[in-house]
């Protein structure tokens, strides 16, 4: 009996991927190297790549929408990083603002500002800055499970003095450039946290709710029984009333009811009043009812009328309750009437103060607090009663007064506040404003300057808010904040801005300020510079919005001007930022209005723009539904490459929502990892015993120039162009057309180059040796080309692969990002390659439709193709690959397409649509009737004219045609790009047979593998037939019979034999009965003589075991293994025979 090697791995290689389990490992061994801090060395001195990161808060766990954003930002760095630049990121810390304060209203029972001046200013914000940062681990342990590197321990936050420092110098330029000024201004109010918020945050939370919708009379003053009809479907605003407003362009009419009464209201508006027309007839007027007059709404001006509630008419009777006219009235809803309390609606204040009712710099009309509640200027009915509570008082009294013409209830959506989930109103709030409208025309230009992913974002939805931007309202009337840096005189007329802490203390006296929070500062006052008879200035009292905050952060993060002015001025604008889509009107927004005003530049050159990760139902996320799963838990389960592959390959990456789903994640490490993955390993389990069975150690060193085989030429090329396209789509921003690219390459490298070329990496000859060189450089490029997205999966190939390397990097991220060179030499050969595989693909697809097996061999296959060029590449050096794959005898090439395929032209409708409008018809028609030669022109110049318009090539599609009837013994498929395949599907007697061979060949090859057996182990292979049709069982057993088989003389040491044959001595290693394709029932043995380990008889089966424990431990020689209850102890050489 021969002796065969047994081949014992010298690597400890799992021949599973295990990926979530071996992350955390790598993350330790990244902290071992120092890797972070390596790189900050390494790439000293190199030009810098600047990311700017919005400061988000730390008052919770880290939920999908920020890992997502995490993940954009560290890919982005990571490349530039491996692209020759210096990749900085630090991040940042948003501590300020109302999210911080809630969480401190809610634990200390505070309701309004009595409470927290009861409580003291001092412990109020010291409470604040106690819990700014408590989830702030939670959060570094997140960020570095998904991969990301960030210089944690130099981050800045808000409320650093330095940050808060340079935020005072930003506004005083403001000030001192005359952009700042204070005003009312009417925004969303919550009565829960006692604050004014931004138009952004009043759009984060919007829900249906139901509210009164009442119809109110305003009696005409001078005009019995005559009244204006408003509504409103908010009756606490209606003791606030200090005007009514029509459109001075709209008719209206004098309206005179069955009672006598007169209501004026829009003529186009007579059905909303209730009973007055006939349902389904228009406006025509029910019995009783009578139009009376019509007049233009100007004429309406100045007429007054009586005051619904009389708190207000003692201070306000000589300029208030009367008709003012403005466009703004609308037909759409309402009664063309509208009723104006210039406290509680934007327009109401505009209309109220151009027509002298209210004044501006006087208080406003408004008996409601701070609290939602009103005060004593209320009637007293409703005095300290909550503004919703009193809606129905409000309607009780309005009835008692005979006033109320009808009462419903409309349910309409309604804007929340996001933090105490209680409802917003409108309200007229003074604050300090930036004048935004002022620079408009500058920020619009900066805007262009800028480059956005997607470009759409930038282009229609942030240009249009740009366009209609208002006046910028940046201070709050709250306590946890940057103060703002104006003390002032007690009558107003003298104001300083402090620009600095040296200035505040040089103005107060005081040297020793190392804090500029509220409770530290407001005490401070500055003397009055018109003498000591004069009250010295105090501070006022607001502090600045977290979005003036956020948008100053490339300043204030580096504490400009008073530090790192040198390095800021070469660093700006920053190259990269990215957040999420509802950021247009929050961060991007408040960056470019702040840089623009300070410099008349952007504040970045790049932006991504995500979209918003929703749950799997496609509702928003939500901690208290529970709809989604911990960002945590999914990397656990999936490892955070297959989490990063996933978002950045979604919807997500291009501002669109993304319904989170876990079979995503799956289906990334089932698609893209598990096939990488078998590369990798077929590539070490081939090198490994390469080395053993000739003795030699693997050299990834090659010549490519003395390359010969075609497939390792054009995996290569694959690969220089795969690098070249990561390259440019990444300088571009494009991440999410990486990983269909990715997917693509990994299906050629496994299922053409890997599959095509099996029996050359299994060999041991120095084509083998090239053909695993060329599958090493390609592993190893993919690794450094992939490092930024999968920094997990690639450092755990490279780490072994680099074993092979004599001068190796330490970490596959300290390598440069791969070269992509000009491959133009094999062009035509990928080109040739991807048409080799449509024709395969073609092949199974008819042989699956026809019913033919692959196994089955056919006699001859027909390839048409105009493309000499190709066709020559394909006989030189494709041919053998095609008849492999597709189990073909002989095949025939031709480029006589004409003879085989005829080709006719269509018009592309979606492309010429617009541009042909009337000519589409005629342009039709001459497309159409397009000859050959006019399609072979277009294809190859790219363009023709038809009625003196240019056609490209993709305004013409082109279809092919069968020129000749197939007949029944044969099957073709003509792709779109002129590629025929033709099989001729007769099958004789000795096709049958060889079919029938390959199919036990197989058959035996599956029950190796499920044995655990290697190619190269040797057994012998028994066979009996169990039952089939008889004729059926007669040809398998001549098959079989058949000496010199060549199927199994290939594939097997020795030829099977009857299961007749076989002696008692031997082992069966494994056994199975096989049903073939002609309807035997095959069983099949594989048996082995017993092996002597040393001086223990051990069974094959066991030795198996034994060897699998030793791939496992490969340096391991002494082993302890139970088998079937019985121990054996034993050694295991590497030199082992038998």
């Amino acid at each position: 009996m021969s002796k065969s090697q047994i081949n014992l791995p010298k690597t400890a290689f799992s021949m599973k991927a295990n990926l979530p389990n071996k992350e955390p490992g790598i993350i330790e061994y990244w902290q071992k190297i120092n890797l972070y801090e390596k790189l900050r060395k390494k790439s000293k001195g190199k030009e810098k790549f600047i990311l700017h990161d919005g400061p988000p808060y730390a008052n919770g766990n880290i939920h999908m929408g920020t890992a997502l954003n995490k993940i954009l930002k560290d890919i982005i760095t990571k490349f530039h990083q491996m692209d020759n630049k210096d990749s900085v990121y630090v991040p940042g810390w948003d501590c300020h603002g109302l999210p911080v304060e809630h969480e401190i209203d809610k634990t200390f029972g505070i309701k309004g500002k009595a409470d927290v001046l009861s409580m003291g200013i001092g412990r109020y914000n010291e409470e604040c800055r106690s819990i700014v940062m408590r989830y702030s681990s939670e959060w570094r342990k997140t960020i570095t499970r998904v991969g990301r590197w960030i210089d944690f321990d130099n981050d800045y936050k808000t409320l650093d003095p330095t940050f808060m420092e340079s935020v005072w110098w930003v506004f005083k330029q403001l000030f001192d450039k005359s952009l700042v000024y204070r005003g009312f201004k009417v925004m969303p109010y919550s009565t829960a946290c006692n604050t004014p918020l931004s138009n952004f945050e009043a759009g984060l939370d919007y829900r249906d709710v139901s509210d009164p919708a009442i119809l109110v009379k305003f009696p005409v003053c001078d005009q019995n029984d005559t009244y204006y009809i408003a509504s409103t479907t908010t009756p606490w605003t209606r003791p606030a009333n200090m005007a009514l407003c029509v459109n001075p362009e709209f008719d209206y009419c004098y309206l005179q009811n069955p009672e006598g009464q007169l209501f004026i209201v829009s003529s186009l508006r007579l059905s909303f009043i209730p009973g007055c027309t006939q349902k389904g007839k228009g406006e025509k007027l029910c019995d009783g009812w009578q139009r009376l007059k019509t007049v233009k709404g100007s004429e309406l001006a100045g007429t007054r009328y009586m005051p619904l509630f009389e708190n207000f008419l003692h201070e306000y009777r000589e300029r208030a309750f009367v008709v003012a006219c403005d466009p703004y009235v609308s037909n759409d809803s309402g009664t063309g009437v509208v009723h104006q309390a210039p406290a509680y609606g934007e327009d109401d204040y505009r209309v109220c103060l151009q027509n002298g009712i209210i004044i501006r710099g006087d208080p406003l009309p408004d008996p409601v607090d701070a609290n939602g509640c009103f005060t004593k200027e209320a009637p007293d009915s409703i005095s300290g009663m909550y503004i919703k509570d009193a809606d129905k008082t409000v309607i009780r009294i309005l009835k008692e007064k005979k006033l109320l013409l009808d009462s419903a209830r409309i349910v309409h959506s309604y804007p929340f506040c996001w933090r105490s989930k209680t409802p917003l109103i409108y309200r007229a709030v003074s604050s300090y404003f930036v004048r935004v409208e002022q620079i408009k025309s500058e920020l619009l230009k900066n805007n262009a300057e800028t480059k956005w992913v997607p470009a759409y974002v930038q282009e229609k939805r942030f240009h249009n808010w740009i366009e209609g931007a208002r006046d910028w309202a940046i201070s709050r009337n709250r306590y946890w904040g940057t103060p703002i840096p104006i003390w002032q005189s007690p009558d107003g007329n003298e104001t300083i801005v402090v620009g600095s802490i040296s200035e505040l203390e040089e103005l107060t006296g005081c040297d020793d300020i190392s804090d500029i929070h509220r409770h530290k500062i407001d005490h401070l006052t500055i003397p009055s510079q018109r003498g000591e008879a004069f009250p010295p200035l105090q501070r006022v009292e607001d502090v600045f919005d977290c979005w003036f905050e956020s948008g100053s952060m490339p300043y204030a993060q580096q504490h400009y001007p008073f530090e790192n002015s040198a390095t800021f001025k070469e660093n700006f604008p920053a190259d990269f930022i990215a957040e999420g889509l509802d950021q247009t009107r929050g961060w991007f927004y408040t960056l470019m209005v702040l840089s623009t005003a300070l410099f008349d530049r952007p504040a970045f050159k790049n932006l991504i723009c995500n979209g918003l990760v929703l749950a799997a139902d496609g509702k928003k996320m939500s901690k208290s539904l529970k709809n989604y799963p911990d960002p945590n838990d999914v990397i656990n389960k999936y490892g955070a490459d297959a989490l990063r592959l996933y978002l950045i390959n979604s919807p997500v990456v291009r501002a669109e929502p993304l319904r989170f789903k876990e079979d995503g994640v799956f289906a990334v490490l089932k698609d893209v990892f598990l096939p990488w993955y078998n590369a990798y390993r077929f590539l070490i389990q081939n090198v490994s015993r390469l080395e053993v069975e000739s003795n030699i150690t693997f050299s990834p060193e090659f010549d490519r120039s003395k390359l010969d085989n075609p497939l390792d030429n054009w995996i290569l090329a694959e690969s220089s162009s795969l690098v070249g396209f990561i390259k440019r789509e990444m300088r571009e921003y494009r991440l999410y057309t990486v990983v269909p690219r990715l997917v693509q390459f990994i299906g050629q490298l496994t299922n053409i180059y890997v599959r095509y070329n099996r029996g050359r990496l299994k060999g041991n000859d120095a084509d083998s040796q090239r053909a695993l060189r060329t599958l090493y450089y390609v592993l190893l490029t993919l690794c450094k080309s992939m490092a930024p997205f999968t920094p997990f999966f690639v450092e755990s190939m490279y780490q072994n692969l680099k074993r092979c390397l004599s001068d190796a990097e330490e970490s596959v991220h300290f390598c440069d990002f791969p070269s992509d060179t000009d491959d133009n030499e094999h062009v035509g050969l990928q080109i040739a390659v991807s048409r080799m595989q449509s024709i395969i693909e073609m092949g199974r697809v008819i042989r699956e439709r026809r019913n033919k097996p692959i196994k089955l061999p056919l006699s001859r296959a027909l390839i048409v193709h105009s493309d000499e060029r190709f066709l020559n590449s394909l006989s030189a050096h494709l041919t053998e690959y095609v008849k492999s794959e597709l189990n073909i005898q002989n095949l025939e090439i031709t480029n006589e397409a004409s003879k085989y395929i005829s080709r006719k032209a269509q018009p592309n409708f979606a492309t010429l649509g617009k541009r042909a409008g009337k000519r589409m018809k005629s342009l039709k028609s001459k497309v159409e009737n397009f000859s050959d030669a006019e399609i072979e022109r277009l294809r190859v110049v790219g363009e023709i004219e038809v009625d003196g318009m240019k056609l490209g090539a993709d305004d013409v599609l082109t279809k092919y045609e069968f020129n000749r009837k197939l007949g029944d013994d044969e099957d073709a498929i003509c792709d779109a790009d002129g590629l025929m395949l033709c099989l001729n599907l007769d099958v004789d007697q000795t096709l049958q047979d060889e079919g029938l061979a390959r199919e036990v060949v197989n058959r035996v090859q599956k029950l190796r593998k499920s044995a655990g057996l290697f190619v190269h182990d040797a057994i012998d292979i028994f066979y009996r037939v169990e039952g089939g049709p008889t004729d059926a069982k007669t040809d398998i057993l001549r098959i079989l019979a058949t000496d010199g088989n060549k199927h199994f003389a290939e594939a097997f040491e020795n030829a099977p034999k009857d299961l007749a044959e076989m002696i008692d001595e031997r082992v069966t290693i494994a056994a199975e009965v096989v049903a073939l394709s002609n309807g035997v029932s095959l069983a099949l043995k594989l048996v082995r003589c017993n092996v002597s380990c040393s001086s223990a008889p051990v069974g094959f089966a066991e030795y198996l075991k034994c060897r699998e424990y030793a791939n496992l431990r490969a340096n391991v020689h002494n082993l302890q293994i139970h088998l079937d209850g019985e121990q054996i102890k034993d050694t295991i050489l590497r030199n082992l025979q038998f």
